[in-house]
């Protein structure tokens, strides 16, 4: 097997040039840094794990919690988070929190420890105290995705502003009759967005001096079938139906499309609706939505936290409180249009 050794004679320089190139340290000249890749390239040198981590007391590993992996947002997030470790030559290692309470204690209390991670990036989970505090007495930096953390730097958007967003693009239609499908309590998880996107959709409707009808109000669960069902309930009342309705997710709205076209409803026609998210079969349904660059979070989470790891700045590596609002964009498709008169 080709070791530093061989690489270092090959490229004619010394075995602590050739690591600091490999692990791109800064004081290395361009012309020795391309020899070395070069020449490790040519050798098929193969970087030891074990050796580099006896060496710098890192394993160039990070740690991704989430409570779901099969569901399409904390998936997307975990697509983008490990595209970009992987481009910086970090390994990732994935802990589901889906097993319950007692699987969530192990992952933080034994698993995060025993895999020697550098540092810890959370999707949709909020640490607890004796979480943040275990880490941070470890040194181990951490970054959140999905809502504010205590003691923490997390990326999020404003789910309150994106429900006030949706539902005032609906008023700015004419619509006055405008239902919402959220999720279920026990969707909720830790930072609570449904209850954020509901309240941002009350305060639209109480600037526009719209009442808000509790017939309206719908619960679903953050998927397909159960936008379906809950729109169809909604909208088959034939005495007190809807003329829009704003969906927590883009997946429940469309069940939500699906749902009106089943009733005879024409979309948007009869009936306007509109998500939050940006998924990717929102341009085949034609759903107008929130768009929140899903993926793109994961990315710059992911960066972020290695730019923290590579950081010659010892204050760096502190957990601190720093809140990032993350961009959303209105995209206007054809599923929403004016209030028939």
């Amino acid at each position: 097997m080709v070791g530093i050794i061989e690489v270092a004679q090959h490229a004619g320089v010394s075995t602590a040039t050739v690591s600091r190139a490999l692990n791109g340290k800064a004081n290395v000249s361009a012309r020795a840094r391309e020899r070395v890749l070069l020449a490790a390239q040519e050798l098929g040198y193969v970087a030891s794990s074990s050796a580099y981590t006896l060496a710098t007391g890192k394993a160039k590993n990070i740690g991704v919690v989430m409570p779901f992996v099969d569901r399409w947002f904390f998936s997307t997030v975990l697509e983008g988070a490990v595209n970009a470790l992987v481009n910086r030559g970090y390994d990732v290692t994935l802990y589901s929190l889906s097993g319950g309470k007692d699987n969530r204690s192990r992952i933080f209390e034994e698993l995060v420890l025993r895999k020697r991670v550098d540092g810890v990036l959370t999707v949709g989970v909020k640490l607890s105290q004796s979480e943040l505090t275990k880490l941070t007495e470890l040194e181990k930096p951490i970054i959140g995705v999905g809502g504010p953390i205590p003691g923490t730097r997390t990326i999020a958007i404003d789910d309150e502003g994106a429900g006030r967003l949706a539902t005032s693009h609906l008023i700015s239609l004419g619509h006055t009759k405008i239902g919402m499908i959220s999720g279920l309590p026990t969707t909720e998880m830790d930072f609570h967005q449904p209850y954020l996107r509901k309240t941002g959709y009350r305060e639209a409707l109480l600037d526009a001096n719209l009442s808000f009808d509790p017939q309206w109000d719908a619960q679903g669960d953050f998927t397909v079938g159960g936008g379906y069902f809950a729109a169809k309930q909604m909208l088959g009342n034939p005495q007190n139906a809807p003329t829009a309705i704003f969906c927590a997710s883009d997946e429940m709205g469309f069940g939500a499309i699906q749902a009106a076209r089943d009733l005879g409803l024409r979309v948007p026609q009869d009936v306007s609706v509109i998500g939050i998210d940006g998924h990717p079969l929102g341009e085949f349904y034609g759903l107008s939505t929130v768009h929140q660059s899903v993926q793109k979070q994961g990315a710059k989470a992911a960066d972020a936290l290695i730019d923290i790891l590579e950081s010659n700045d010892p204050r760096d590596q502190e957990n601190f409180e720093e809140m990032t609002n993350w961009p959303i964009e209105l995209v206007v498709r054809s599923s929403t249009a004016k209030r028939a008169p």
